[in-house]
């Protein structure tokens, strides 16, 4: 509390003033019609760079609004095809260019050029082209107004050459016309800025300018004109590929689904075409994905979903139209609350759902194979911003062996898939409006599978912001939702009973069970105020899901039943002095509660973030939460109360810029329910120009006095429970270490040619002990087995099994409760390389291997050298994937 009221009063009596001018930056650049041919080779030999270019580049970083230290000047010309950019970098110390090698998107710092471009001219999205001074290229599009809000999976088909001269370096790059959307006119305006990084200085110098303390980006570009009578071309592109594939795998004697080694060719394509100047059509018919990178390896011992971010390139480029409920704000403060993604593209391609019955040997298919997709983006309607994707999954089946008979369930019915989205801001960017929808239908050929899977789902939403005064000072942004999803008696009986709804917990007087429904509808939403200029921050946000909201066939979301907000505050001294280059302090109050008025969640925070004058960060943070009652706890059980606690840790990060990187992350939790301890470090390394390696070791130490114990009958029905409503809920202490690390390694042997590997080992174990029964609602008190009368064995049986046995009364009457022991040690490995050859612009060539190993016993002891024997003793699954594309445009 002390640290708080100390931050408080620092803010209220700290005023520093702002010195310095605002820089007069271009307005206007022209571009030029060619009338000889460029050679993109990097050399500025061509007539077109012997005029005047531009050379008004002012600094962001370190001396905002100064001049940039090295001369550079660039050009801009064009013909029917393509954009030209010419750029020369001085620089006076040309021995000291930072030209690092890496992948293509792949950013390790170190002098750079850029052009931004706003072709709509819409002062909100634009494209972005970089390349390295060691010609690596860079793409993407920035949206929202804001320089840190980028999509870098965007891949277009341009060129860029560069070349280290005496004196500095130059660059050339051939943007064609089709890779960026415009409307036809006779003569254009677009706006365009130029950026120019300087690695060992630290400098960023740009022809746009955003003072500290304000907002906007793509709004302040300067106007390119010049460009005439050039027509949007067709825009037509067709990549097939074919792929092979050999798996070899760790397999059971007799299994007649694996013998150890399978071979499987494949084929598909992708294609884009334009439809008209301003709409563009994204498809792939049998798409494949075995060039991108795996998921990392997770012990989750909560009753929530893992959520994995997407890596498919399809659902990665020109997704920014789909984000939803971001528009307007730049800056959204979240405490205890994850904001439901509205469209999860990973329900795409899903593994199946339906479990299997009894048997010997089971082949299940690992995802849902995509037979096809579509995505339309582009702008109708003077100027509304849509985007529509529809895509169809395969019907799945496992095949299973029962005493040596084979046969197929269907484990995922065929599937359709749409997703639509239209957005539009007006007022120079003041007011914004969106909608979404989202719609999932299942075609069932096996009436198994509806008790596993929604039939419909179907989800509408609006959003959009608005200013509150005519700078922009302060934002509303906002979304709200609504849900309705369909299925069999016995799909939304277990919907209403599973997580994240739990309608059974018997002390929710406002949920109750519909075991007749075949539908269940829902809605949620959130409303943030931000102030977005100046030093004094302020945000706050206001959000709710009501009980009965799903989102989970197209969406994902971790909790019902909330309603939340917060208030924060803050301020920072961003004018860098001999001391720190910027200092933020932070101050919240945060709260949660369900639909009844049960807070699960109030508390304090604060944060500090302290950056040097050589760029090393640090950040500390610390809360106080308040006595409150947790209501997932129990799994759809009574409310179980929640101590007061605390939390602390801190983060620190050096220069990213530099050949070395170290980041230090550190998480505490405090509380009469336990404690937990969370330690990451990472260290990159750059020996070379084309290579970085970096290590991230994890190590996490959690002892808990409330851990549910996983088990098919927990909890236990017994009509003597009466404090509990019928039921028992066993809990136990926890004993949880895990120790892990992320290993990746990237090494450019040429701006096309690279090689990129990831390994991540982990150990994990789980010591349950003191078992024990939830005793009453409301309270944090449980009744330990073995004491006061009840009883507990714990038994070890010859072929290695291990069942502990609970008696709530001992020689009572109450029935004793059995269950496997719930002790375990995990060991896994999980890694994959990926050489990838772009032999010509658009077609690549990929040679990819891909090994786990996995194993799981029943021990709960932590122990690293044992561990580590076990993982090399493993039998590995190996597989092994080459990729060919080739790319077709016109």
């Amino acid at each position: 509390m002390r640290l708080i009221f100390c931050s408080l009063l620092i803010i209220i009596v700290v005023n520093i003033p702002v010195n310095g001018a605002v820089p007069e930056f271009i307005k206007n650049i022209g571009a030029v019609r060619l009338t000889e041919t460029i050679q993109v080779d990097g050399i500025l030999s061509e007539t077109t760079y012997r005029r005047a270019g531009v050379k008004e580049f002012y600094q962001q970083n370190p001396d905002q609004g100064q001049p940039v230290t090295e001369e550079t000047e660039v050009w801009v010309a064009y013909d029917d095809a393509a954009l030209y950019i010419g750029a020369l970098m001085k620089d006076t110390h040309p021995d000291s260019i930072e030209a690092r090698l890496s992948r293509r998107d792949n950013d390790v710092g170190g002098d750079k050029f850029a052009v931004a471009i706003d072709s709509y001219h819409d002062k909100r999205i634009g494209y972005y082209f970089i390349i390295s001074a060691a010609g690596t290229l860079f793409d993407g599009i920035l949206y929202n107004d804001d320089y840190d809000q980028s999509d870098g999976s965007w891949n277009a088909v341009w060129e860029g050459k560069q070349q280290l001269l005496t004196d500095g370096w130059s660059a050339e790059m051939r943007i064609p016309f089709s890779q960026l959307r415009f409307e036809e006119k006779e003569n254009y305006t677009w706006g365009i800025a130029f950026l120019r990084w300087i690695g060992r200085k630290k400098e960023e110098s740009f022809t746009v300018y955003t003072p500290r303390n304000e907002s906007g980006f793509i709004s302040r570009f300067s106007e390119l004109t010049g460009i005439e009578n050039i027509t949007p071309p067709s825009r037509f592109e067709m990549t097939p590929y074919m792929t092979g594939r050999a798996d070899y795998l760790d397999h059971e004697s007799g299994d007649p689904f694996n013998s150890g080694s399978k071979y499987k060719p494949d084929f598909g394509i992708d294609f884009k075409f334009g439809l008209g100047s301003n709409l563009t059509v994204d498809g792939a018919i049998n798409p494949d994905f075995g060039q991108v990178e795996v998921d990392p390896a997770v012990v989750n011992l909560s009753d929530q979903e893992t959520y994995f971010g997407e890596k498919r390139p399809f659902f990665l480029e020109g997704m920014n139209i789909f984000s939803f409920g971001y528009g307007g704000v730049t800056s959204y403060w979240t405490f205890n609350w994850s904001n439901p993604n509205i469209f999860y593209s990973r329900r795409i391609g899903r593994a199946p759902t339906r479990g299997l019955p009894d048997n010997d040997f089971s082949e299940t298919p690992q995802g849902t194979r995509i037979l096809g997709a579509a995505k339309l983006t582009g702008k109708v309607l003077d100027g509304w911003n849509i985007g529509i994707i529809e895509a169809v999954t395969n019907r799945e089946y496992a095949q299973i062996a029962k005493t040596g008979v084979k046969s197929e369930v269907e484990v995922e019915p065929l599937s359709s898939y749409t997703i639509a989205r239209i957005q539009r801001d007006f007022n120079e960017g003041k007011q914004g409006i969106g909608l979404l929808a989202t719609a999932a239908h299942r075609f069932f050929k096996d009436d198994g599978v509806k008790s596993a899977v929604n039939s419909d789902a179907f989800i509408g939403g609006l959003d959009g912001w608005t200013a509150l005064d005519s700078a922009k000072e302060y934002m509303i942004s906002g979304w709200t939702v609504f849900s309705h999803v369909a299925g069999s008696k016995e799909r939304m009986l277990d919907l209403q009973q599973g997580w994240p709804h739990y309608f059974e917990r018997p002390d929710a007087s406002h949920l109750s069970i519909d075991s007749s429904a075949t539908s269940m509808s829902g809605y949620a939403g959130r409303f943030t105020l931000n102030k977005e200029k100046g030093r004094v921050m302020l945000n706050s946000a206001f959000a709710f899901i009501s009980p009965g909201f799903e989102l989970n066939d197209l969406g994902y979301f971790t909790r019902t039943d909330i309603i939340n907000y917060h208030i924060a505050t803050g301020y920072k001294w961003n004018e860098p002095t001999d001391y720190y280059r910027k200092i933020e302090q932070f101050l919240a109050y945060f709260a949660s509660s369900d639909f009844r008025g049960n807070y699960t969640v109030r508390g304090l925070w604060g944060r500090t973030n302290y950056q040097f004058t050589n760029y090393i960060t640090l950040g500390l943070y610390y809360d106080y939460i308040f006595e409150r009652v947790d209501n997932q706890k129990t799994r759809g059980g009574p409310l179980v109360l929640k101590p007061a606690a605390y939390e602390y840790g801190f983060e620190f990060y050096t220069d990213n810029r530099n050949d070395y990187i170290g980041e230090v992350y550190y998480y505490t939790y405090h509380g009469k329910d336990g404690t937990n301890r969370d330690l990451e470090l990472y260290l990159t390394m750059r020996p070379s120009s084309s290579v970085s390696v970096t290590i991230g070791p994890g190590y996490a130490y959690n002892t808990l006095k409330s851990q549910w114990v996983e088990s098919s009958n927990n909890p236990f029905s017994d009509p003597l429970a009466v404090s509990t409503y019928g039921k028992r809920y066993i809990f136990s202490d926890l004993n949880y270490k895990e120790l892990s690390a992320q290993i990746r390694v990237n090494w450019t042997l040429t701006p096309t040619l690279s090689l990129q590997m990831f390994v991540q080992p982990l150990f994990a174990t789980g010591d349950y002990t003191n078992f024990k029964e939830f005793a009453r609602p409301r309270t944090f008190d449980f009744n330990v087995f073995g004491k006061n009368g009840s009883s507990f064995a714990d038994s070890i049986f010859g072929d290695g099994s291990r069942k502990i046995y609970l008696d709530p009364d001992g020689s009572g009457p109450a029935s004793v409760i059995s269950m496997d022991h719930p002790n375990f040690s995990r060991v896994s490995l999980r890694g994959n390389a990926v050489l990838r050859w772009e032999y010509m612009p658009g077609s690549t060539l990929y040679f990819v291997w891909t090994q786990s190993r996995y194993e799981k016993v029943l021990d709960g002891a932590f122990n690293v050298k044992n561990s580590l024997d076990r993982l090399g003793n493993i039998e590995a699954d190996n597989i092994f994937m080459i990729k060919l594309t080739y790319w077709l445009g016109m």
